[in-house]
């Protein structure tokens, strides 16, 4: 599917600016996504026009994968580099991204703002921040950005639940055909993306039930809107209903469950595998949303390894002649992703004011970020120095 805005046209790459320290602003640079298929961005142009407005320096980075095309940021007024440069970037330059770096292309001597993953004990997350400790850098946790009140100031979880209830109910629609989803690429819309699930439910003449885990939060509440556009009874559990603890044998009676519930701490599992083979299982899609397989607080300890838009869901169970049965696992880590311009324009707007007063940025949300950081960053070096 054609997701992008506009053609992409051929460039001859400006040189790069090389004084920004002259500026009263510090250059904010947008890098193009390193992970495969992330096709938004914090940084629309219409928001890149903006702060160029307000006297900023806005650098993008050409991408043949990002949902905007780069005609657009060119005709707002930046600075095109090269795909993936950052690297090169003027020391006080601020490098703006959505996913996750690996480790591999620090030390980081930059200011970073970007999702990390890092915070909550994921696996190597001690590799990476001592990377940023080796280049004297800073992250902006895009998960930590929050108010005086502790509140996030920008998030796609609303659409992250959206688009998993949406392809649990694809992939459900597809078990029904003795199937597993195939390869997925970006909705130019939410009315399309509905479109095709209603017609895939419509196309097998039967309507599951569906429970959603989180249904008060962000994701929650897209996943719920998507169930109930496409006609279908949806099961709303909150803290309330999981605050004695799992597993829950209500799960294995839906048909769909979709997980929003993002932790912090361990709890006792939602679910287990040996509970999942309790005989009488209607169960059959499990939509991971919150996708947090190497953190201790997993509440879904059933899965080692996050899924894909190329394979959107792993069969962690086949049926047999106790289990009628199959059970699908979807755990897309970017699914905000297959709707990015919807996404990006909502998270931009929502990030738009704090990036105004970046230059700030000892201040305020970006203060309360890079304690955070400061506090992690040092717990890394204490256990590689252990």
């Amino acid at each position: 599917m054609d997701y992008r805005y506009d053609e992409k046209p051929v460039f001859r790459f400006n040189s790069l600016i090389s004084d920004s320290h002259m500026q009263a602003k510090p250059t904010l640079w947008l890098r193009a996504e390193h992970k495969p298929k992330e096709a938004r961005t914090a940084v629309t142009p219409t928001a890149a026009k903006a702060l160029i407005a307000a006297g900023y320096n806005v650098v993008f980075e050409a991408s043949n994968q990002r949902a905007f095309a780069d005609s657009l940021y060119v005709d707002a007024g930046c600075t095109l580099a090269e795909e993936h440069s950052w690297q090169q970037a003027p020391d006080d330059a601020i490098i703006i991204g959505l996913k996750e770096l690996s480790a591999s292309l620090g030390p980081f001597r930059h200011r970073h703002i970007h999702f990390a993953h890092v915070y909550k004990g994921q696996s190597g997350w001690q590799t990476f921040l001592n990377q940023f400790n080796n280049g004297a850098g800073t992250l902006y946790d895009l998960e930590y950005l929050v108010d005086e009140d502790g509140r996030r100031i920008a998030a796609f979880g609303y659409w992250a639940g959206y688009v998993g209830a949406a392809i649990a109910l694809l992939q459900w629609s597809a078990q029904q055909n003795q199937h597993l989803l195939g390869s997925l690429m970006p909705w130019n819309s939410r009315e399309q993306l509905l479109a095709d699930v209603q017609t895939a439910i419509k196309a097998c003449g039967l309507s599951p039930a569906v429970m959603v885990i989180g249904a008060k939060g962000r994701s929650g509440g897209g996943a719920v809107e998507l169930c109930q556009a496409c006609g279908l009874k949806v099961t709303q559990w909150d803290q309330n209903e999981t605050k004695n603890g799992g597993p829950f044998d209500e799960m294995l009676q839906h048909h769909l469950m979709i997980n929003c519930v993002f932790l912090s701490k361990p709890v006792p599992p939602f679910t287990t595998m040996p509970h999942l083979q309790k005989p009488g299982r209607l169960l059959s899609v499990i939509s991971d949303v919150s996708c947090d397989p190497f953190s201790d607080a997993n509440p879904l300890p059933i899965y080692n390894d996050c899924t894909s838009m190329d394979e959107p869901s792993m069969r962690i169970i086949e049926s047999s002649a106790d289990q009628l049965q199959p059970l699908d696992l979807i755990s897309i880590d970017h699914l905000p992703s297959l709707l990015p311009v919807e996404s990006s324009e909502e998270f931009a707007n929502a990030l738009m004011p704090y990036l105004l007063s970046i230059d700030q940025i000892d201040t305020g949300v970006w203060q309360r970020a890079a304690d955070v950081f400061n506090r992690k960053s040092a717990e890394a070096q204490s256990e590689v120095g252990d």
